[in-house]
């Protein structure tokens, strides 16, 4: 009898979190760090490109052999941004021991929280947590926050909360059946992702089942959705690029929800770790 999804082969060396830093060189390196590259591989031209190229730390990883891997982002890439938000070809993979630090080390920040951005900018509402992810991204947040917008690339988030998160912020439209642009704070239930195996879906729940397979998730995950007030789905022939008007106009609401979020997680956080200390 098999009980509940069973892990792929190809993902079963998943389990378990990256590090938040890696010594480098007797110092800290993390998310954000800057360094410079010196591969160590057969000296190929690409290899030769990239040798001596700064780059920012984009995350830390762990690879299927348990291994640890930086990945980065150049500096002098002019699509720099497209690395940051993880689409192929603008970012590069390196161990500890093929980068140096040449910024100060990385200071451990005291929560890290993953605020994600999901749904489709073409099927009109469903771009209502993209946008939100790019509003934020131009905030002030507190240290150890990543906001990231993820769009449809369901499998690239189940991958980054095995990421050594405290918790996670979904950003996402979510019919619920109120007023459109209604915004709702959900904690879902793990055990409602209890087998839900998809790797092409964006639905915030199968996605957490995706990544409770791959391995884990935060300790805490919250969605922040909206009610839609324009419902498309892939299978309609025409794309709509905007948000409904009371949509775009929850969004700025939706910025500061998720900001009293963040500071609400902050402060149980805290709260927990003086308990702990009694």
């Amino acid at each position: 009898m098999i009980d509940g999804p069973q892990i792929p082969p190809a993902w079963a060396g998943l389990e378990g979190r990256a590090p938040r830093t890696v010594e480098v060189g007797g110092a800290r390196v993390g998310r954000g760090s800057l360094v410079r590259l010196h591969p160590r591989g057969t000296g190929d031209v690409f290899d030769r490109a990239l040798d001596g190229k700064t780059a920012t730390v984009e995350s830390i990883q762990q690879d299927l052999e348990g291994g640890v891997q930086l990945a980065v982002v150049l500096e002098e890439d002019p699509g720099r941004d497209l690395g940051v938000a993880r689409q192929p070809g603008h970012r590069f993979f390196f161990s500890a021991e093929e980068v140096e630090l040449v910024g100060p080390p990385a200071e451990p920040a005291a929560m890290s929280i993953l605020v994600a951005g999901i749904g489709n900018v073409f099927l009109a509402d469903d771009g209502f947590g993209v946008e939100v992810a790019r509003l934020l991204a131009q905030r002030e947040l507190p240290a150890g926050v990543k906001v990231a917008d993820f769009g449809i690339r369901g499998m690239d988030l189940a991958y980054e909360l095995q990421e050594d998160y405290d918790a996670a912020v979904l950003v996402d439209a979510v019919p619920r059946g109120g007023e459109p642009g209604t915004l709702y704070v959900i904690e879902p239930d793990p055990a409602q992702a209890e087998g839900m195996l998809d790797a092409h879906s964006m639905d915030p729940v199968r996605v957490l089942g995706l990544a409770k397979v791959l391995g884990s998730l935060p300790p805490r995950v919250l969605v922040v959705g909206c009610e839609p007030g324009v419902a498309m789905t892939q299978d309609d022939e025409e794309l709509l690029v905007e948000l409904s008007p009371a949509v775009r106009a929850a969004t700025l609401e939706a910025v500061e929800l998720v900001e009293s979020v963040l500071a609400d997680l902050a402060t149980a956080k805290g709260q927990r770790a003086e308990e702990d200390g009694r």
